[in-house]
């Protein structure tokens, strides 16, 4: 395989079309052109969209070192384990957000939990509910879950 060379160059006033065509000849080709300008008034950010099809990446998961495929995010994954945990003991959101900061787990951004960002977790959870439930750690917690007291 070809070993290829890159080399960045910072243009300083007008590009210059002898000093391409130079380029071109000892072999360079131009791969990309960026340009900036000042701007007139201070503009609103613009929001940024995806592309067609890529949506945000589900909180459980993260992006593969291969840059292809999702894979699973175990430090996500025990929050979203923690969660379904405390929804089956009936906690409040207020509680299940003090019991995550505990255990020293935090969101997606690095900040403790509240009661809101658990909801905002909450489609996600019910997304991932039948994965949690199929696991060996959960068939056994079927099994004692008909000796906890309810609250009747």
């Amino acid at each position: 395989m070809a070993r290829i060379e890159r080399v960045r160059e910072l243009i300083q006033g007008k590009l210059d079309l002898d000093d391409m065509q130079r380029k071109y000849a000892a072999g360079w080709r131009l791969t990309a052109l960026e340009w900036e300008r000042e701007a007139a008034q201070e503009e609103p950010p613009s929001e940024r969209v995806a592309p067609r099809g890529l949506r945000e990446v589900p909180f459980g998961f993260r992006v593969a070192p291969d840059c292809a495929h999702l894979e699973e995010d175990p430090t996500e994954m025990k929050a979203l384990n923690t969660m379904m945990e405390l929804i089956v003991q009936d906690i409040s959101l207020q509680r299940m957000a003090d019991e995550l900061n505990r255990s020293g787990s935090l969101t997606r951004e690095g900040k403790p939990w509240t009661p809101v960002s658990i909801f905002y977790v909450f489609p996600r959870l019910i997304e991932e509910t039948p994965q949690i439930f199929n696991g060996e750690a959960w068939q056994e917690r079927r099994r004692e879950l008909g000796r906890v007291p309810w609250n009747s």
